[in-house]
């Protein structure tokens, strides 16, 4: 029996012309039942929405994706943008379960531009938002949008049996101090460790961090240095620190894991035989890349693509 084959596609924020230039790339038509291929099917990473105040491709993306799944032509997981706009429009005894600050609103605003309140369109993309499973284990390989943590996974799996969340999970995973809220914060935005005291640093949104995200694809590694993200992050003398005991691990032996989310840069390739990133950066003037899969176990340099403009 032949294996299903996928086009894996990374973070969009919004970009709306750069996922057609892609679709069309891959071989995708546009057609009554949106885009599809006679043979291959769509897996997206999530974040498909923020980023870029002044952007009004928002609506446009969601439609392409939305249609796409809707007629058997995608498959897609839950992007930490995706959790957070549910935590933002979510009410819980009286508060929205991710506070309405600046920063949080700055975040948001370009959904929030093509999405008024208490419109049916922004309903309807909510609902949508609550159908995307946490993760994806499938025809041999895997897909998360950050971490595959077995434990954290674990965790969600016991809570949401159906891999997607309602509206109790959300309220759990959006609490701090449980076990979904740590989970969630691991499958969807990577895990962190805390650096000692006194050192820290500043994201790319210029908000000052005290703990480091882990590259924890890496097998073999042993040092803080060896793992920090983004590479080549100056964390003093945590560099000669060994990598803590909980950082998750992912064996050479286990299926082909794709994930989105660390804003790389340069030309694609796997971060190791079985993991492999397609976020490269398209919301800062990067690249929508895609990885065309065919149920290989060791990844392929060569299977990367984008479309150049």
């Amino acid at each position: 029996m032949s294996v299903q084959a996928y086009d894996i596609i990374g973070d969009i924020h919004g970009h709306a012309d750069e996922l057609v230039k892609l679709l069309t790339h891959l071989g995708y038509k546009d057609s009554s039942s949106g885009y599809c291929h006679e043979s291959r099917k769509v897996i997206f990473l999530g974040d498909f929405i923020d980023r870029g105040e002044n952007r009004v491709q928002q609506k446009q993306v969601l439609t392409i994706v939305m249609d796409m799944i809707r007629h058997e032509n995608a498959l897609a997981v839950m992007g930490n943008h995706e959790f957070n706009a549910l935590a933002y429009h979510t009410k819980h005894e009286g508060h929205f379960l991710r506070p309405h600050t600046t920063k949080n609103k700055k975040q948001h605003q370009a959904f929030l531009n093509e999405f008024p309140d208490n419109s049916e369109e922004k309903s309807i993309v909510l609902d949508f938002f609550f159908s995307l499973p946490l993760w994806l284990e499938i025809d041999g390989l895997r897909v998360v949008h950050a971490c595959w943590d077995h434990d954290h996974i674990q965790t969600m799996g016991s809570l949401c049996p159906s891999h997607c969340l309602d509206r109790s999970a959300l309220i759990e995973a959006s609490t701090k101090g449980t076990k979904a809220f740590k989970a969630i914060e691991v499958i969807l935005k990577g895990f962190e460790c805390e650096l000692p005291a006194g050192i820290s640093f500043y994201d790319k949104d210029g908000n000052p961090r005290t703990a480091v995200r882990v590259q924890w694809w890496k097998q073999d590694a042993s040092k803080l240095a060896d793992v920090v993200l983004p590479i080549g992050l100056d964390i003093g003398d945590a560099a000669e620190g060994l990598i803590p005991i909980n950082v998750p691990r992912y064996s050479a032996s286990q299926p082909p894991c794709f994930i989105g989310h660390y804003w790389l840069k340069g030309e694609p390739s796997p971060l190791a035989p079985n993991v492999a990133c397609l976020d490269y950066s398209v919301a800062k003037q990067g690249k929508l890349v895609a990885y065309r899969w065919d149920g290989e176990q060791t990844l392929d340099q060569s299977k990367f693509t984008y479309a150049v403009a």
